[in-house]
């Protein structure tokens, strides 16, 4: 009966670490927290995305107009699904890590695009 109730109590002294470890974001993603992520089109215009820690994110269009959707994180790569406006489908790109590096890359129309983080919630 001792064992049962040993393996008990340490079933949930070890509960709280594993919240704890799993409320860690990703490298991959931590750095765009609290930050603009931007993407920059050929023509200068830009998208300006938050994410959160729950999974979702919000934004603002080329056109100053309301994103939202939710994240996750694939491999080395975030996937974004949007869903104000709906969009079918997500787009899923490698994020930059540190505000000073930016990254070149396609949209889902095949379109080059930079990708690059700002310091702050920036919305102009």
């Amino acid at each position: 009966m001792t064992r049962p109730i040993l393996i008990l109590y340490l079933a949930l002294l070890a509960a709280p670490l594993a919240v704890k470890a799993a409320d860690a974001p990703p490298a991959n993603v931590s750095a765009a927290f609290g930050n603009t992520l931007l993407t920059i089109d050929p023509d200068g215009r830009t998208r300006k995305i938050w994410l959160k820690r729950d999974g979702t994110w919000t934004g603002l269009s080329r056109r100053g107009l309301d994103l939202a959707g939710k994240w996750k994180v694939e491999g080395d790569k975030v996937c974004l699904s949007q869903s104000k406006p709906a969009l079918f489908g997500s787009m899923c790109e490698t994020f930059p890590t540190n505000p000073k590096v930016r990254i070149e890359t396609k949209d889902s129309t095949g379109k080059s695009i930079r990708i690059k983080i700002v310091k702050g919630h920036v919305e102009k």
